[in-house]
């Protein structure tokens, strides 16, 4: 993956247009717990303290155990010249021209990890599996610059010129067939060296089945016919790469976690008035045959934000205390917004390529139009209602991917 900072470093997700991203957290062992914080309940004595006086470390710890795991799926791919470093940065990383992968630092303490969550939004690797994933990523980095594959007339013809402008927006196709998926947001289209990174994860991923898998996408599977072609002829030799100079080390970031996450300026998004219409028809009462029982997470949306009622009095209006007791239990639509915030703005980012958050700015909008409207929804029908809630976020995403904007003009 990749980012620019005067050499080119390979980093996870697309920064926002609007803004400038940065993210950051920093952990250690001995630190207070705050288990019990609320949204934006995080301790002063967390936020006010210099990332680089945090005990960040890989090794004996489960990150550690987790990059263990990773060198014995590269030995057990017979990739046993090539030994890579890895050390914790502010993002997923490898830079130009080293066999290095910056790791993000918030990854290694699970307390910084809910920091990251409430103040910087996405998280990229959670839990084990998927941190493999992008570990798998970044070592097709890693292969690409050891063994200079980028500058061979087949890679090349394979997957575009090295040289190509690396952009932060890029508009994919979704589905196509001439490249593979593995991380989030059709990454492989982003720019050649993306391509062949996530060629290269897939081929490495255990039990992936790739020529099954891709036996109806012949671009994709003649790169990873490509990608085991090569890794057949390079796994006996020496890199002609072996530099492992580091781009932003964790431990020599000097500002404290206020300040670093002070530097995530998101832009407003805003959505015009004629969308009204189209929020109350998604929290409408719909036919009650056609749904039955509420679901999980129902209870809170009923107590949360503007829904303190018992009842719904129709599609898109306020619900009244006490009222008719054959009516359907009420939640509140913005309480709902809120608490699929991540979730949608996430799993829309995956399928579109429309950066996480910049859609969390779109969702948070969409929230507050909801508790000034003060809209609430039946509550048996919640699934039917985060039905349409993704399929018109994930409608206004590909507006944006290919007007430029969420509304197209």
């Amino acid at each position: 993956m990749a980012g620019e900072r005067g050499t080119q470093k390979h980093d996870a997700a697309p920064e926002r247009p609007e803004a400038t991203h940065v993210v950051s957290t920093a952990g250690d062992r001995g630190a207070e717990p705050f288990e019990s914080a609320g949204e934006e309940a995080i301790p002063l004595e967390i936020l006010s303290r210099r990332v680089c006086d945090f005990d960040l470390q890989i090794e004996g710890r489960p990150l550690g155990a987790i990059v263990e795991r990773f060198r014995r799926e590269l030995a057990d791919r017979g990739l046993t010249r090539l030994h890579p470093r890895f050390y914790l940065s502010d993002e997923w990383g490898v830079p130009e021209d080293t066999v290095a992968i910056g790791i993000p630092f918030y990854l290694a303490d699970k307390r910084l990890l809910k920091v990251q969550k409430v103040k910087g939004g996405m998280v990229e690797g959670v839990g084990e599996e998927d941190i493999l994933r992008y570990l798998r990523h970044e070592m097709g980095h890693v292969v690409n610059y050891a063994y200079r594959l980028y500058a061979t007339q087949e890679w090349t013809l394979r997957f575009g010129p090295m040289a190509r402008p690396y952009t932060q927006e890029y508009r994919s196709v979704p589905f196509s067939p001439e490249f593979v998926r593995h991380l989030p947001g059709a990454y492989a289209q982003k720019h050649p060296d993306e391509d062949w990174a996530e060629t290269f994860a897939v081929w490495l991923t255990p039990g992936s089945n790739w020529r099954e898998l891709h036996v109806d996408a012949p671009g994709a599977l003649a790169k990873l016919e490509y990608c085991e072609r090569t890794m057949a002829s390079v796994r006996e030799r020496d890199p002609d790469v072996t530099s492992t100079d580091l781009d932003v080390d964790a431990r020599e970031i000097r500002r404290t976690l206020q300040e670093y996450y002070d530097d995530v300026q998101v832009g407003e998004t805003t959505i015009p008035r004629s969308l009204d219409g189209d929020l109350r028809g998604i929290f409408a009462a719909r036919p009650e045959e056609a749904f039955a029982g509420a679901t999980g997470g129902a209870a809170e949306d009923a107590t949360a934000g503007a829904a303190t009622t018992t009842t719904a009095t129709g599609p898109g209006t306020t619900p009244t205390e006490g009222g008719a007791a054959h009516l359907p239990r009420a939640g509140s639509a913005a309480a709902l917004l809120r608490r699929q915030r991540d979730p949608l703005a996430t799993t829309v980012y995956r399928w579109t390529g429309v950066d996480s958050d910049l859609l969390r700015q779109l969702v948070a909008h969409l929230q507050k139009r909801a508790q000034e409207l003060k809209l609430t929804y039946p509550l048996g029908q919640r699934d039917a209602v985060l039905g349409e809630l993704t399929a018109f976020v994930t409608t206004l995403a590909m507006n944006y991917v290919y007007k430029g904007n969420f509304f197209a003009r």
